[in-house]
């Protein structure tokens, strides 16, 4: 397993660390206190209900284009479902953002201030402003800049795809794509959806013009070899990790 070493990226050390495992399922949850049974057991449940659909609707786990799903779907499926429509991509490639924002916003009943990371995807509410380290593999640019999060846009969801880094499904090349969005799992299918598009540094400017276009998404980094672009609202600084 590629060792997580991203995790040290995310600026919260004034938290409660601690991890949550549930079969594929790997969370990293940082609240102002120590939530793992109550993180352990809502993980079960939103598995379940995605478990559950898929035994019924198989085509959700595999299909890579958006699917048409029932209207009495769990609300976790819908989810999923609606925000890859709107990219082009198939729900599963939400499914870590999905459940870091499920798991994350009903923990905020327990705890004022959460970062729940899935994978590289991060549902955020913070009481400050917190610095999101980028990791973008074997790129020079990679730790040496991070995306300021302002506590008044939180709750948000930052997410990450790269076609060189990690095992997920990406036709792309780039090194990093972070997208931020209200919407954690809508920043997730973006990410996704924007990375594809990038084969070379050449690529970037274009997957910007599409990242512009999709409605919810407020601001994109992408990282190809040494080159970076951004589009929208992003506030870039060196890291501190």
């Amino acid at each position: 397993m590629q060792p997580r070493i991203y995790r040290n990226w995310i600026a919260g050390r004034d938290l409660v660390a601690f991890t949550v495992t549930v079969r594929e399922t790997d969370l990293y949850i940082r609240a102002t206190t120590n939530l793992a049974r109550k993180a352990y057991k809502l993980v079960e449940k939103y598995r379940g209900f995605l478990e559950t659909y898929i035994t019924k609707n198989p085509l959700f786990l595999t299909t890579l284009e958006p699917i048409v799903i029932s209207e009495d779907a769990p609300a976790i499926v819908r989810r999923m479902a609606t925000a890859t429509a709107a990219v082009g991509v198939g729900p599963m490639t939400t499914v870590s953002g999905a459940i870091a924002e499920f798991v994350g916003r009903d923990l905020l009943e327990l705890s004022p201030e959460i970062i729940v990371e899935n994978g590289g995807e991060i549902f955020l509410k913070s009481l400050k402003n917190r610095v999101i380290g980028i990791y973008a593999g074997k790129s020079p640019l990679s730790g040496k800049i991070g995306v300021e999060i302002s506590a008044r846009d939180t709750p948000l969801g930052v997410c990450t795809s790269s076609g060189t880094v990690g095992h997920s499904v990406n036709f792309g090349k780039a090194d990093a794509v972070v997208t931020i969005s209200a919407d954690t799992i809508l920043a997730d299918a973006s990410a996704t959806a924007i990375a594809n598009r990038v084969q070379t540094a050449e690529d970037i400017d274009p997957a910007l013009k599409f990242a512009e276009s999709i409605s919810g998404l407020s601001g994109v980094v992408i990282i190809k070899d040494e080159v970076m672009g951004v589009w929208g609202k992003v506030k870039l600084c060196p890291t501190t990790v």
